[in-house]
């Protein structure tokens, strides 16, 4: 088991999908602020609840914020959804993006099965 959330491949792969959602929904043409802050607390929360597993130090309290990441990658990958669909995002972004999402989301579900 890491030693620290820092050492974690899923936290390392949360935060490189924050920033480069940053790099999209933070150019100063972009004017969905309503937008731009939910997908930007969806990301953030993700790498945020498997920081606070080292708070908790219990297999349970971990598997519990390793779920609310999971689901804050679901919530990315919606809000993804209607960034295609208003145009804020090209085809191949969008593409990028949910794949991303969906690796980190599996090994977000694979981590928790190996806690048990």
């Amino acid at each position: 088991m890491a030693q620290t959330f820092e050492d974690l491949e899923i936290r390392s792969l949360s935060r490189k999908l924050t920033k480069s959602l940053w790099e999209i929904f933070y150019k100063p043409s972009f004017k969905n602020y309503s937008f731009q802050d939910q997908i930007m607390r969806a990301a953030i929360s993700v790498s945020n609840n498997i920081a606070e597993w080292r708070e908790r130090w219990t297999n349970k309290w971990f598997t519990q914020f390793l779920a609310f990441a999971k689901w804050s990658i679901g919530e990315v990958r919606s809000m993804l959804y209607t960034a295609l669909d208003l145009w804020y995002i090209t085809d191949t972004q969008f593409e990028d993006f949910h794949s991303a999402c969906k690796e980190l989301s599996v090994k977000i579900y694979r981590f928790i099965q190996s806690l048990y």
